[in-house]
């Protein structure tokens, strides 16, 4: 929407995604990120670690499931998504505290230290009838995926 002030960070779970359903059945995820941003000290020569920030991001639907599926506690993950305002608290100490909170629109392992394997969901219900340029509507191809078939390497070669 416009309007909406769209961030992306970078840090750590803090716990394991905590999946939950709404009193409809609609899935929605919730996960900490914690980011500490870390300074070299010149005079030292070592790198000083900052405050912790910690952002509370939450998707739903599809995406709560597969977040829930697919990350852990610790993860690295890069998140994308729409800051809402923040809401403030008390500790049990007495302690004014404020929360950020985002609406998670894509999140991710990040792989500057790790790697992932992905496995794509099939989409439920099935795929949509595809229709061709002259107006005919076709069903899909049962099991045929056209991206994951190498091309004919006599028909397909380099023009250098």
């Amino acid at each position: 929407m416009a309007g909406e002030v769209s961030v992306t960070i970078v840090g750590n779970l803090a716990d394991d995604p905590e999946l939950r359903y709404t009193q409809g059945g609609v899935a929605v995820v919730s996960v900490r990120v914690g980011s500490t941003p870390r300074t070299l000290n010149r005079s030292t020569n070592e790198w000083v670690d900052g405050e912790t920030v910690w952002v509370r991001c939450t998707a739903w639907r599809e995406a709560a499931e597969n977040i829930a599926q697919s990350i852990t506690k610790g993860t690295r993950v890069v998140v994308t998504g729409r800051l809402k305002a923040p809401s403030a608290y008390q500790t049990a100490q007495g302690e004014a505290r404020a929360s950020l909170e985002l609406e998670i629109d894509e999140i991710g392992p990040s792989l500057r230290y790790a790697t992932a394997s992905i496995t794509r969901r099939a989409r439920e219900g099935g795929a949509p009838a595809v229709e061709s340029p002259w107006g005919e509507t076709k069903a899909p191809a049962s099991g045929a995926d056209a991206w994951a078939n190498p091309a004919d390497p006599a028909v397909d070669e380099a023009p250098f």
